[in-house]
């Protein structure tokens, strides 16, 4: 496997040097400098075609991230939070500060709701080779490129017919280990061993051929791919939600307030239903909890339509016309839990009367209701379990298009070109409820005929209310729940158009060379034109937040800019063939970028390449790089969302806050001691958007040794140190608490608004202010090591062994300016995020056996354990947590893959991923959004054993 540039380049250099061949200038990722080097100053990762195949995966994000240098970001397996595509997350700097290309060219923004490109446009099958440069590339490629590029080069110029045909699932062993052990003692249902799950389906056929007497080419591509859903029931580690506050080395199933059949906040205390009568009795919630994980989706559903084509034509030697074409289709369905009240606030127009029928003689004395006339007031949570989970049904469609023309005129190089892109989006959420017909289905009075009905109906204000009657067992009707359900529709797009020139030349031509160099100075400089167009509308439902399980409302977001980028890149060869220099380059690059908004950026980078032998060579390279926010960013309206925390400090009945921390936000003597905590350990926040956010900005550094001692086997070590500065987002909302109790800032303090219980989630006024600003910094350091060593062995064959780690020294955060940086590196949880472990590494033998076709390889995965961040001795991390969420323990997968070219037209393939099938490390902390089941299953194999079997039939 081709992992580093020095190697891939030592493989193509060989190619193009044999008998007859002429070496043709191509352009390497990382610069636009046409060369027949395809080295890179800066490290490149480099995954080909054959590689992909021996993966065994039909999804490009599960592709990369088995890279060391990629963190888990959205994908198939995120349900709770699911924007329905899949993004790459290079370093960990987040996936809007990592710019994807296909064939050197941007994707647009993959949704209205998550502006990072969506891998899910790209097909795995087309793929020729992926390029992936981790540090700043912004001088080179424009806005985003702050964490890295990673390239798509695909297969463009093919010529014959291929039909792929896919098939895979998963095959389970259940462990019965401490999550199900949880369950068990909870007497939830545990399901058994797994022998097929999670299916998956795909079929592709490439077509492609010259015309016009080999001056021209054309490919198309067809493909289709559908995933069947696994849910959380299926495996035994996620048949419950662990709680995230174990009892000692015991982990216990927790779950949610919201519960079924209720939790109600009466003045007689927490009450709950106790029968088909009416009875109640004490809410306890280590017992009345709800279980919300079997309903949700562990991977969700999907089915996908691509189609690709590209063409090109010799109109004469000098000038070529290409034209790229792309289509992409993708449904999918995130299903979380059910809907019901959340924290239903039955007071005002909403109390509830004495004169409600559904109401027994316990609820009566509970609620205080002694007589008609009578109202009282309660705090209402309760899980819709007779209508079903939660389903985001998210659709979307892609479509780009590439016309252009490059040559040669004399010795310049020239690319021009015209490209478009558009992304249609369409959601309908469904099962959710009504907060306005909550109120009205709640408020049920004895009709003229003796029956039960809604006073809107008997007032006239909404004749189509039925009552819902939650005050006893079984009593919820079909007919309650077509009325209170109500879907939720969002539709939208992205586009994106750019036009752009680039020229290249070598100067050595026309003799500028320095005296120590036989070769020319290269240089490029080009202008682009980019403009990005995002629109989001949401129907009243969502706008008005009247979906009672979004946690509030869901607003449009509309708006666009454009950007011209002036650029220039040089490549000036210094020294070549000397003692102790057989060759040393140096390069140099500038963008300036000039935003209709009004913010204006500079780019700029350098490097240098010194071999003092040809079999050694020392690279460096630094990068400022920049990022614009983008319209999401900038135009979103202000809205109520959730975030998640251990702990609200000043909740519970013995605070770990003093009452003089908790007053600064805005707690009582009264309700001090006495606050409910969020069970979920979700909270309130106000979120939005800033139209006045300057451009982040990074500095990136890499120094790196590549060794090819002999020819069939390289070495890489490169070092990379990275930083960025004024990060677009919100202050986080845990953040802002802390800084509050610790410091009693008014900058903070005037940011939290506590309910009338005293909580930041129980209802809507309780939350905290966490809009868009230009606010801290990020940095990280490490080394990247590859090797590549092949040998003949005889008659035995032939054996090729690659190696890729990454040794993360720190991951280092500021929150904001001033408030201290704290280290997330071998570390997760709600301040950290995604596990960030030291050390990851890939390690593959793939055996060309002597048997005529046949090849065998193994591939050996490791992620190092990481520990919460509540361990941490960094006050700014350190809180409570019990030992059994202290550590994620690491995990070693053996990867398995027999290939068979059973004749010049026909390969099969076969393998076994995660072939031990080991389960994941299992926590009662997650991180939103990345986590899900009690694990990370974007960075672990959570599924089990996962089993392919692949057919290529080529002619």
């Amino acid at each position: 496997m081709a992992f580093a540039a020095s190697a891939y380049a030592q493989d193509a250099q060989q190619a193009a040097s044999g008998e007859g061949q002429q070496l043709q200038r191509v352009e390497v990722t990382g610069s636009r400098i046409a060369t027949a080097n395809l080295e890179s100053v800066s490290p490149v990762t480099v995954v080909g075609a054959k590689d992909i195949k021996l993966e065994g995966t039909r999804s490009v994000e599960n592709l990369l991230n088995n890279l060391p240098q990629v963190f888990a970001d959205q994908g198939g397996s995120i349900s709770n939070g699911s924007s329905g595509t899949a993004t790459v997350n290079l370093r960990n700097f987040g996936a809007d500060r990592t710019l994807v290309l296909v064939n050197g060219r941007r994707l647009p923004a993959g949704s209205p709701r998550n502006t990072a490109a969506d891998l899910n446009q790209i097909p795995a099958a087309l793929i020729k080779r992926v390029e992936v440069l981790t540090g700043g590339a912004s001088a080179i490629y424009g806005s985003d490129a702050v964490a890295g590029v990673v390239n798509f080069i695909m297969n463009d110029n093919f010529q014959g017919v291929q039909l792929e045909t896919n098939y895979a699932f998963y095959n389970h062993e259940q462990k019965g280990g401490p999550a199900a052990q949880a369950a068990q003692r909870r007497n939830f249902p545990v399901p058994g061993d797994i022998g097929a799950d999670g299916k998956i389906k795909d079929a592709n056929l490439l077509l492609g051929g010259n015309f016009a007497d080999g001056r021209g080419n054309a490919v198309a591509f067809f493909g289709y791919k559908k995933e069947d859903p696994l849910l959380q029931s299926q495996r035994d580690f996620t048949s419950c939600s662990l709680d995230g506050f174990s009892s000692g080395n015991t982990f216990n199933c927790g779950g949610s307030g919201t519960s079924f059949p209720g939790r109600f906040f009466t003045d007689a205390g927490q009450r709950t239903v106790a029968d088909a009568a009416g009875n109640t009795r004490p809410y306890v919630a280590a017992t009345d909890q709800y279980n919300y994980g079997p309903l949700n989706y562990f991977r969700r559903p999907s089915e996908r339509y691509t189609f690709s084509s590209f063409t090109h034509f010799d109109i004469n030697e000098n000038a070529r016309l290409y034209t790229e074409a792309s289509f992409h289709d993708d449904h999918t369905v995130a299903q979380i839990a059910p809907s019901g009240l959340f924290g239903f606030d039955a007071s005002g127009a909403n109390a509830i009367r004495f004169e409600n029928p559904f109401l027994s003689p316990a609820w009566r004395r509970d609620l205080g209701l002694n007589a008609p006339g009578d109202t009282a007031e309660a705090i209402i949570f309760r899980r819709n379990v007779e209508g079903g989970g939660r389903q985001d049904d998210q659709r979307h469609t892609s479509y780009r298009g590439v016309i252009g023309i490059k040559g040669d005129i004399g010795n310049w190089n020239y690319d021009a070109f015209l490209q478009a892109g558009k992304v249609l989006y369409s959601e309908t959420y469904f099962n959710d409820f009504s907060n306005q017909r909550i109120g009205r289905a709640l408020n049920v009075v004895t009709g003229a005929n003796g029956q039960p009905v809604c006073q809107s109906v008997v007032d006239g204000t909404d004749p189509n209310c039925v009552p819902y009657n939650i005050w006893a067992l079984g009593a919820v009707t079909p007919e309650a729940l077509k009325y209170l359900q109500t879907p939720g529709f969002q539709k939208g797009s992205t586009s994106q158009t750019v036009q752009g020139i680039n020229l290249s030349t070598d100067l050595g031509e026309y003799g500028i060379k320095l005296p120590t160099s036989s070769r020319g100075v290269g240089l490029a400089f080009g202008w682009e034109h980019r403009t990005e167009k995002l629109d989001l509308a949401t129907d009243t439902a969502f706008e008005t937040g009247d979906l009672a399980g979004q946690g509030g409302p869901t607003l449009g977001v509309a708006g666009q800019f454009s950007v011209r980028d002036y650029y220039a890149e040089a490549r000036i060869p210094v020294l070549e063939k000397l003692t102790f220099a057989d060759s040393l380059t140096l390069t140099g690059s500038y963008r300036k970028s000039d935003y209709s908004t009004g913010q204006k950026t500079s780019s700029y980078g350098f490097g240098a390449e010194w071999s003092p032998v040809q079999a050694a060579k020392v690279r460096f390279s630094y990068q400022r790089a920049a990022r614009a926010a983008n319209v999401v960013e900038l135009f979103t309206p202000q809205g109520l969302a959730l975030f998640g925390m251990a702990n609200d400090p000043c909740a519970g009945a013995n605070p770990t806050a003093s009452f003089t921390q908790c007053a600064l936000t805005g707690v009582t003597q009264a309700q001090y001691g006495r606050i409910e905590d969020s069970p979920a350990q979700q909270y309130n926040q106000i979120v939005g958007g800033n139209a006045n956010l300057a451009p982040e900005e990074s500095d990136s550094f890499t120094l790196g040794l590549v060794l090819t001692p002999m020819r069939n086997l390289s070495l890489t070590i490169d070092a990379f140190d990275m930083k960025v500065e004024g990060t677009i987002g919100g202050l986080p909302a845990s953040t802002t608490l802390t800084q509050c109790l610790q410091t009693g800032d008014p900058t903070f303090c005037s940011l939290i608004q506590r309910d009338r219980l005293g909580t930041l989630w129980a209802l809507p006024a309780g939350r905290i202010v966490a809009t868009n600003q230009n606010l801290g910094m990020n940095s990280t350091k490490g080394l990247d090591l590859g090797a590549n060593y092949g040998f003949k062995m005889g008659g035995y064959g032939g054996l090729d062994l690659s190696f890729i780690g990454t040794y993360l020294k720190e991951f280092k955060a500021e929150d904001f300016p001033g408030s201290g940086e704290y280290d997330c590196a071998g570390l997760h949880g709600t301040a950290c995020g995604t596990p960030l472990p030291k050390w990851r590494h890939k390690v593959r033998a793939v055996w060309a056996t002597p048997w005529r076709g046949l090849e065998l390889g193994v591939t050996w995965r490791h992620i190092n354990s990481v520990k919460l961040d509540a361990t941490s001795d960094n006050p700014l991390l350190a809180t409570d947590f019990e030992p059994a969420d202290e550590r994620l323990a690491a995990r070693d997968y053996l990867d398995l893959v027999g290939q068979w070219a059973m004749n010049k037209n026909l390969t099969l393939r076969v393998g076994m991923n995660n072939a031990l099938d080991r389960d994941p490390p299992v926590t009662g902390v997650v991180a939103a959004v990345f986590g899900n089941g009690n694990t990370y299953p974007q960075v672990y194999d959570a599924m089990g054993r996962h089993i392919f079997l692949n057919l290529t039939a080529k002619f």
